[in-house]
């Protein structure tokens, strides 16, 4: 967001005027965490406000670095990557290493994906600002943060309870407004929010998942790893006429974990 302030010709009125200038900083920010859900802390250090970041310049690293040589053109994305604090998604022990250039564990046996393939995976879902997107394992909550700066709406679910809550409440201290957290079992998808403009899965299933290709809205777009001991991305799109079909580099993410269904004694 850029601020700016208007300028008068009078000397006289000239400190009065800079008095103004915090008060209109903190109201504009204000309203911008109320009506543009994805505008969040960093915005107002961007803009000159008195809230630092002393980790901005690894984030611009980080994009210089690794995004565009990583072939990353969406000039949206790569603003989203610029803005979103990922050292904010990574555990404490972990915080020194949050813009490197590899994934990092979170706890419970999964991960925070590397950031090049974080942007590209969300680059291909060609995403323009109005759309209502599914992310399957919320994770930490870094994607669905990126997600939430492109989007109009994300949902996003999560398994593994400590997990989720902990991405929900630093998604809500980011303030971010637009953004739906679920505990549960992913691989039905949200079928009461669905169709989906897009829908993202950051853990890898055997097979893709007939829910989520159900749940897809016509022009949408699902883009997951899939695979056991060898693993691709596949995007689907579907069109007025059918999916189809595009398998994309070989990657290497955590299985995506279901809910286990509750034990049977089938002993009288």
């Amino acid at each position: 967001m850029t601020l700016a302030t208007a300028t008068h010709s009078s000397v006289m009125q000239e400190n009065h005027n800079r008095s103004l200038v915090p008060a209109i900083l903190w109201a504009i920010l204000t309203l911008c965490v109320v009506l543009m859900p994805g505008c969040g802390e960093q915005d107002l250090e961007s803009s000159g406000g008195s809230i630092e970041d002393p980790r901005r310049s690894e984030r611009h690293r980080m994009v210089d670095e690794q995004i565009i040589p990583g072939g990353v053109r969406d000039p949206r994305v790569i603003a989203a990557m610029r803005r979103v604090p990922r050292h904010r998604f990574v555990p404490d022990e972990y915080a020194l290493e949050a813009y490197a250039d590899n994934a990092l564990p979170i706890g419970h046996k999964q991960t925070i994906s590397q950031p090049v393939l974080v942007a590209s995976m969300t680059e291909s879902l060609k995403l323009t600002g109005h759309e209502k997107v599914l992310e399957i394992g919320t994770g930490s909550g870094y994607q669905a943060a990126i997600l939430a700066e492109l989007a109009r709406q994300v949902y996003t679910i999560e398994l593994v309870e400590p997990l989720g809550r902990r991405a929900a409440a630093v998604l809500t201290e980011l303030g971010y407004r637009n953004i739906v957290t679920r505990i549960g079992d992913g691989y039905h998808g949200w079928p009461e929010e669905a169709p989906f403009d897009a829908i993202i899965v950051t853990a890898a299933p055997p097979d893709v998942p007939q829910p989520l290709l159900d749940q897809l809205a016509i022009g949408g777009r699902l883009i997951l790893p899939v695979g056991e001991a060898s693993q691709y991305l596949v995007l689907y799109h579907r069109t007025p006429s059918g999916l189809e079909f595009t398998r994309l580099e070989p990657v290497r993410f955590v299985p995506l974990v279901r809910e286990t269904p509750p034990h049977r004694d089938d002993h009288p």
